[in-house]
């Protein structure tokens, strides 16, 4: 073979050179540099609720499988808007999500007037992690022991019945005006920052019920101190198979969950949005989650972008409906 002149070694040389330089600037080289640094999972509540037990389950998960710390740091405040407001802020490097949910991504943006910031334009959806079924509970002292005699109590008592929330907008707040929508009720709403504070009032007696998650109230359900009287979704669920769903008790077309997502501020590059819907998704199938999501009646998801964006979509134009005819307001 013939040795190269210099003026083919000089082009061999600018072509492997611009080859490395694109190779550096691909979008795998870019996938593999994230994450250089632990990622911050902001959730919108104060600690002892579903949403913290869902993010901790994922984020411990993911800790393993990245290399790097992904923490959980509850923000609570202003139905989720200061959360919001904050990682809408953060740089778009894949190393600040949030955990959003139907009261901050659905309701909100009908709820509120004035939102510093727009859920559609200023998020990217990374994945659906779980739909958790609403319990529907009441005190032990509560002079009612089931769901059709909760209604003819509370209807007999107008406005002597106070049920707390883990905040404005918040899963279980939304709930329970959808309950008192369709059952004519009216039992004033009690604001809290979390579902933890609010079980506390609850437990106590100084609120008489709530909605909220099975994860968080499952303990207190087989302790005696609340007594569960209906669930939302359209099937009873196995952990409580002799309560009745609310479509069963006569409003047939009753159905509210919780549900909990990843979300990254827009800008967000679209190879680290799928590396981490990649990664949620093997952290929803590990075993220490599914089971206990199992334990919990959790659904998990883990889809791409485009099918939580879709889903979104369709929990708005129902929210916004509820929220207009409930006239669902901020207290």
């Amino acid at each position: 073979m013939n040795p190269l002149t210099p003026l083919q070694r000089r082009h061999l040389l600018i072509a492997t050179g611009a080859a490395g330089l694109s190779a550096a600037f691909s979008p795998l080289s870019a996938q593999t540099a994230w994450p250089s640094k632990p990622i911050r999972f902001v959730v919108p509540f104060a600690p002892g609720g579903t949403s913290e037990i869902v993010a901790r389950s994922v984020a411990a998960e993911l800790t393993k499988q990245l290399g790097q710390n992904v923490f959980v740091e509850n923000k609570p405040g202003g139905a989720g808007v200061v959360a919001m407001l904050d990682v809408a802020k953060a740089a778009p490097d894949g190393h600040t999500i949030i955990l959003g949910h139907v009261g901050t991504l659905a309701v909100n943006p009908y709820m509120l007037a004035n939102q510093p910031y727009d859920v559609s334009r200023d998020f990217i959806p990374v994945t659906l992690l779980a739909k958790v079924p609403n319990v529907f509970v009441v005190h032990a002292d509560v002079p009612a022991k089931n769901f059709r005699e909760f209604v003819a109590y509370a209807k007999k008592n107008p406005g002597q019945l106070n049920y707390g929330s883990a905040g404005n907008a918040s899963a279980g707040h939304l709930a329970m005006e959808y309950l008192k929508l369709v059952t004519g009720m009216f039992i004033t709403h009690i604001p809290y920052r979390g579902t933890g504070p609010q079980l506390t009032d609850l437990l106590a007696g100084r609120t008489q019920a709530s909605s909220a998650g099975l994860p968080a109230l499952s303990a207190h359900i087989k302790s005696g101190k609340l007594r569960a009287i209906a669930v939302g979704t359209q099937q009873r669920i196995s952990q409580l198979p002799d309560v009745p769903t609310v479509a069963e008790m006569g409003f047939k077309d009753f159905e509210t969950s919780q549900w909990y997502g990843i979300l990254a501020p827009a800008g967000t590059p679209p190879e680290i949005v799928r590396r981490l819907q990649e990664e949620s998704l093997k952290a929803l199938r590990s075993s220490a989650v599914t089971e206990r999501f199992a334990n919990d009646n959790a659904v998990g998801g883990g889809g791409p972008s485009s099918e939580f964006a879709a889903f979104i979509a369709r929990e708005q134009k129902i929210w916004s409906d509820i929220v207009r005819r409930a006239q669902i307001k901020a207290d």
